[in-house]
């Protein structure tokens, strides 16, 4: 299994941990699980951010991932592209957790831009 399928695993478990991170030390409800993160401290409020972030970037992600395999693009880079494309994923997240938006911003359009890449890429084999 090309290893840019473990990426998208990656990709998809980031978001859980993420949500746990933000509620780490604050006492929750399980009846009304998404009221608690109003109450949040902003460290985890920004972490919950991260968590939503990484959710609504799975989808395109993990589809130009498939696309790129099943059209036929070279694996070596779609499984290189994809590696890139959770660290840039991760980094966010951190840039995202410690409050360094301008920063969080280029790597956020540089891991779309990766992503756009590798749905891109069987269009030049």
């Amino acid at each position: 299994m090309p290893l840019a399928y473990w990426c998208v695993l990656i990709a998809a478990l980031l978001p859980y941990v993420l949500g746990k991170y933000a509620k780490l030390g604050v006492e929750s409800d399980n009846r009304y699980p998404r009221e608690d993160y109003d109450n949040l401290p902003p460290k985890n409020r920004r972490a919950y951010a991260a968590h939503q972030n990484a959710l609504e970037t799975f989808p395109f992600f993990a589809v130009a991932v498939v696309i790129a395999l099943t059209m036929g693009a070279p694996v070596y880079t779609v499984n290189l592209l994809a590696v890139l494309y959770i660290l840039l994923r991760i980094a966010h997240a951190l840039l995202y957790i410690f409050n360094q938006p301008t920063a969080r911003s280029l790597v956020f359009a540089a891991a779309m831009a990766v992503g756009v890449a590798i749905f891109v890429l069987p269009a030049f084999k």
